[in-house]
């Protein structure tokens, strides 16, 4: 229970930060999406992996570093978090006045996938890998992955990168529901695709 309520609190203030800081239009908000990843999984990541999000899940648990019994209440504490944390962004700064983004289908797809790719690689390298245990900097490279990701393709896709992230920016009114099965989808094909290619690259227990 308690690997599932870390999961809770740590993408919960993911995604709470994501609406709020997109609400405040600050130019900084990638940063500050970034570093709530960065700082809630150098908080978490000793009792939980730090994953907060279904993606990453994925991709460690093919991996071989994710108990089969854990993916699910994983995913269940990942997007109830995003919900309630959506739900809190609703109640304090509502709905946007201009309604949600409009993004194309086929660029969302494939920039949502490819660096969800990247994210999943990199948490697999940098958290998982041998050669790196123990290290003090996985929590820094992982964040600047999605501050990369937000400031290279935001615009493209909505930069969820996690189909909790996903659900909460429906809920919060940033994206059309529409949008939801390509953060589903191609979030948690790009976190497969990760976790092949890291199991392709490395020898077994590396």
């Amino acid at each position: 229970m308690k690997k599932y309520i870390v999961e809770f609190i740590g993408t919960f203030f993911l995604v709470f930060t994501v609406g709020m800081a997109v609400r405040s239009g600050s130019p900084l908000a990638p940063l500050a999406i970034g570093a709530s990843l960065m700082v809630m999984i150098f908080a978490g990541g000793h009792v939980s992996g730090g994953h907060f999000n279904p993606a990453v899940t994925l991709a460690v648990w093919l991996r071989g570093k994710c108990d089969t019994k854990d993916v699910l209440p994983y995913w269940i504490a990942q997007l109830a978090a995003g919900l309630v944390a959506a739900l809190i962004v609703v109640f304090l700064a509502g709905k946007p006045v201009l309604g949600p983004a409009s993004h194309d289908v086929v660029p969302s797809l494939i920039v949502e996938f490819l660096f969800t790719f990247a994210l999943a690689w990199v948490v697999l390298n940098a958290a998982t890998a041998k050669a790196n245990a123990g290290n003090s900097f996985y929590g820094l490279a992982i964040g600047f992955t999605v501050l990369a990701g937000a400031v290279a393709v935001g615009g493209v896709s909505g930069g969820a990168f996690n189909p909790a992230v996903g659900l909460g920016v429906v809920v919060m009114g940033l994206e059309k529901l529409s949008q939801f099965w390509i953060y589903l989808a191609a979030d948690l094909a790009g976190g497969a695709a990760a976790a092949l290619a890291f199991k392709a690259t490395h020898d077994a227990g590396e």
